[in-house]
Parts: structure tokens; C-alpha cells; sequence
């Protein structure tokens, strides 16, 4: 059977998880990045089989290439791209790639609604994708070509979900720009109080765990969508003003709180949390260590809470929910003990 081929244009975090993807998926796999040590950790990590010096070097002889640059960078090398192959990019806003890349014979806008608050190739993981829903553009794409890009990210165990450019550029505003946008005024708000930072703990984490990301290529993602940004940036302003008002006015905000809780149920949970009993003893660490290795299991977040005087304590790693299992098993095995 003939090997498949791929290039990657673009070796960070989504760039070097895909790659390793395709290649567990059968897939051989070039790539190329500006920055020499990205693509250098790429290529040590497993994510590619061959280390372009070109973008032309990478996409020779490639059935498909990846555009995992952040966006203004994507759009730029579009412009320019000459290619019969099939061409996905997988950033994180859609109208204006897409119309970048309109002149390709054979081209997808996507995005992976999946990702890490560490950015970089060293952060990669080929299980990123997992149960993961990708939008898939149907804006100007041959049919075909749509069925295609859905066979190969279900390869990854992702969940394909068809949109139009414009749809998935009002959605993510919502439920990805706008969450990142405040995380960070969060933090800030706390940054004005000096008693206020000491006392955050589960509920303020999880709330702003996006600001660890990178903060060059948000500053992208907010500027190529700031139609819809702006829009639900302002809409999401008045909100606050209307429960504030309410506040003040002593009026009940229980239906609002009750309402929130009700839609919060019906997602299904972003990460499980498997809890360990950690002893206070040399060696705890890497055994956990040798469970994840084991395991496979993209690690989320993790939490250590030491037990009193310091010695023990819970540690909390945060999974996707459909490699919990797995997690428990491992860490069993290497004869821990786990919290409920």
C-alpha cells in the first residue's frame, strides 16, 4: 500500500499534534517553520519524518498541507501558494483564510476546537484531537474534497462538524475569544487588590487557565475577528451591567444563576479529574510520571494540594473524559491509591 504524504506549514502546538496524528494515522510527514527551534522540537518529538529548509521543500510531492501558522501568517504564505494537493489550515478564525486561500484547486478552511494554555512543539500531543469536535468549512470547497478532510480528522478521533466561515466566526467569538478576553481582565481586576490573588484558588484557575496561552497569536485571533469580538465583547458588557444593576437593586438573581447552572449541565464535561494519593516519599512523582507514559492521556491541568506539615497530599490531573479510564488503571498498577 502506498504511504500517504503531508507537510506541515507551521510546527507549534496544533502544527506538531497534528503531525504526529498523520503519523500514527499511516501518514508521512514534512514540515517547515520559520523558527528553526520550533521545528527542530517537531522533529525530535516525533511530530515530522523529514525537516523542510522551504515551504516549497515541504509541500513537494504532499497529497495534503497543513496551515498551522498563526492566522496573518497562514493568510500571507496562501497568497502565495502554487499546489495541486489538498490544503487545510487549522486556525482558530475562518472568513478571512478562507478567502485567501480561494484560489487553491483544492482547499478547506478547518479548526480543531482543541488545544493546551502551553503553546510550542514541546507541548504537542498526538491524542490532542480526541473527542474533540473540528469544524470543517464548506465556504467554496469541493465536495469531495469536505468528505476527505472529514475522513482524515475522524482518523484522529475527532468529530467532524460542518459550518459555514462566517458561523464559526460568531460561535468561537463567543465561546473562545470572548472566554480568553476574560480570563485576562480577570486577572488584571485581581491584580489591582494585593489581598486578592492569595485567596484564588479551583473556581478563579479554572476560570482564567486560558491566560497561560500565547499571547502573540491571541492578539491575531482577537484582530482578524474583531467584528464579532467587538460585538459580543459589548453584548457580554451590558449583561453584566443589567445583573449589576440587579444586584443593587436587591433583586433576586436566582432565576439568572439557576438558568446558567440548568445550560452548564447540558455540556458534557471538558476534562476529568482523577485524584491521587500521593505519600510522602522519594519516587512519588515519577511513578505518576511512568502512569501518564503509560497511559497515553493528554494531561489538561493538574493540581497539588500538600497534605498538612507539608507531607503528601492529592494530586488532581485533569483528562479528557474518554481517557479517565485509562489514567485510573495505570496509575493502579503502580500501586496508588485513588481519591474519590
Amino acid at each position: 500500500m502506498k504511504t500517504r504524504s503531508a507537510a506541515i506549514i507551521g510546527t507549534g502546538l496544533i502544527g506538531a499534534s497534528t503531525g504526529l496524528a498523520l503519523r500514527s494515522a499511516g501518514w508521512t510527514v514534512s514540515g517547515w517553520d520559520p523558527d528553526h527551534a520550533a521545528l527542530t522540537t517537531a522533529f525530535s518529538g516525533g511530530a515530522l519524518d523529514a525537516a523542510a529548509s522551504s515551504v516549497e521543500q515541504a509541500i513537494e510531492g504532499a497529497e495534503l498541507v497543513v496551515m498551522a501558522g498563526p492566522p496573518r501568517a497562514v493568510i500571507r504564505t496562501l497568497a502565495d501558494l502554487e499546489t495541486e494537493a489538498l490544503v487545510i489550515d487549522v486556525a482558530g478564525v475562518k472568513e478571512p483564510i478562507c478567502r485567501a486561500g480561494a484560489h487553491l484547486a483544492h482547499f478547506v478552511g478547518t479548526h480543531p476546537m482543541a488545544g493546551r494554555e502551553q503553546s510550542g512543539p514541546g507541548a504537542a500531543s498526538g491524542s490532542l484531537f480526541r473527542g474533540a469536535s473540528w469544524v470543517i468549512v464548506e465556504d467554496g470547497a469541493e465536495t469531495e474534497d469536505v468528505a476527505a478532510v472529514e475522513k482524515i480528522v475522524a482518523s484522529f478521533g475527532a468529530n467532524p462538524v460542518r459550518m459555514t466561515a462566517a458561523e464559526h466566526d460568531l460561535a468561537v467569538a463567543i465561546v473562545s475569544h470572548l472566554p480568553q478576553v476574560l480570563a485576562a481582565t480577570l486577572l488584571g481586576e485581581a491584580e489591582k487588590h494585593d489581598e486578592a490573588l492569595p485567596l484564588a484558588s479551583g473556581s478563579f484557575r479554572d476560570l482564567t487557565r486560558v491566560a497561560l496561552s500565547d499571547p502573540v497569536m491571541w492578539t491575531e485571533l482577537l484582530g482578524e475577528n474583531r467584528g464579532a469580538v467587538v460585538s459580543e465583547i459589548r453584548s457580554f458588557s451590558e449583561r453584566l451591567d443589567s445583573i449589576a444593576d440587579d444586584v443593587e437593586a436587591e433583586v433576586s438573581v436566582e432565576a439568572f444563576l439557576s438558568r446558567s447552572r440548568d445550560l452548564r449541565r447540558t455540556l458534557a464535561p471538558p476534562v476529568m479529574a482523577v485524584r491521587v494519593i500521593l505519600e510522602d516519599r522519594p519516587g512519588e512523582l515519577a511513578a505518576v510520571g511512568r502512569a501518564l507514559a503509560e497511559s497515553s492521556v493528554d494531561v489538561r491541568d493538574l493540581q497539588l494540594r500538600h497534605g498538612p506539615q507539608g507531607g503528601g497530599g492529592v494530586l488532581t490531573l485533569s483528562v479528557r473524559p474518554g481517557e479517565a479510564e485509562a489514567l485510573r488503571e495505570a496509575l493502579a498498577s503502580e500501586g496508588f491509591t485513588l481519591a474519590e
